[in-house]
């Protein structure tokens, strides 16, 4: 018996019905405060079991608790959170980002309290996706580190307690969804602009290196580039700029594989060259893979 089943099967249950559903198709869950989401468990949903045994006795002390499910690796289930309050409703990106592929392998709809959806998808085997928000968007994501209350639990609203119910369910077959493909369509991150450092008339590369290392994401492959430039056009040997930088670039999270290849493409493009002589071509820092005009050597 997989979710879809039990989703099914618990639609007019018990909470305690439900929860051995749950338990008997080896999904973990756990107990959460009765008309609410908070865990009744001490270490919350890290203590979620599908052990009949234990669910048994949590249900015989809290009959009228709700399911809480870990979400990501320990469920084999990703959630995708469209929600709708005053500030805006997520469905509308949500549809958005439907048709452009990103949400075609839905397993199963779950209308939530506030109207909003719990949107089930398989998870990745062997590749954990952690949980984020996108709050401008209204859509979060519930993978690894995160869990979500499930059918037929109940909430209370102003409109009374409600419950979270099925909503649809998938007639053909289902796929995990990429969350940060996702992530990127619905709150595309703005690129962080790279501050260079104030290079000394001749450029040094363990002051280089430094800087390189402390780059963040987003920035580091433009950065390692930048320096990179710098340093062959002081006249030092390809080879001796990759082993002056490649430590500090690996420190800021760069792969080998995307370091040696950033490091050749400013050895390609910068030019070596006499301080004071005026050279003909170059390597833009704001641009790389870019040639620039005449500029003068440092020095």
């Amino acid at each position: 018996m997989g979710i879809a089943d039990v989703l099914l099967e618990t639609a007019q249950s018990s909470a305690r019905s439900a929860a051995l559903s749950f338990a008997g198709a080896a999904i973990p869950i756990f107990p959460c405060a009765r008309d609410g989401k908070q865990p009744l468990t001490h270490a919350g949903f890290h203590e979620a079991s599908s052990d009949i045994g234990q669910v048994q006795s949590w249900w015989a002390r809290w009959p009228t608790a709700n399911i809480g499910m870990p979400t990501g690796s320990a469920s084999g289930l990703d959630v995708v959170d469209i929600d709708v309050t005053a500030a805006g409703s997520g469905f509308i990106l949500y549809e958005r980002a439907r048709a452009a592929g990103l949400v075609d392998g839905e397993l199963a709809r779950v209308r939530t309290p506030s109207r909003g959806m719990h949107v089930y998808f398989p998870a990745l085997a062997g590749r954990p996706q952690r949980c984020w928000q996108a709050a401008s968007a209204h859509i979060d994501f519930r993978g690894d580190g995160g869990y979500v209350v499930v059918p037929p639990s109940m909430l209370s609203t102003p409109k009374g307690r409600v419950s979270y119910r099925l909503d649809w369910l998938s007639a053909a077959g289902s796929k995990p969804v990429d969350a940060t493909a996702l992530r990127e369509f619905l709150a595309p991150r703005q690129p962080r602009a790279v501050t260079m450092p104030e290079v000394l008339a001749w450029p040094e590369p363990k002051r280089l290196a430094k800087w390189v290392s402390k780059l963040g994401e987003g920035e580091r492959n433009r950065g390692l580039f930048w320096a990179a430039c710098r340093l062959v056009e002081a006249g030092i040997a390809p080879a001796d700029v990759e082993a002056a930088l490649a430590p500090a670039a690996q420190t800021a999270g760069l792969p080998a594989k995307e370091i040696t290849s950033t490091i050749k493409s400013a050895s390609r493009q910068a030019t070596p060259c006499t301080p004071g002589v005026p050279k003909t071509q170059g390597c833009d820092p704001a641009a790389p893979g870019q040639r620039r005009g005449d500029a003068p050597c440092l020095g």
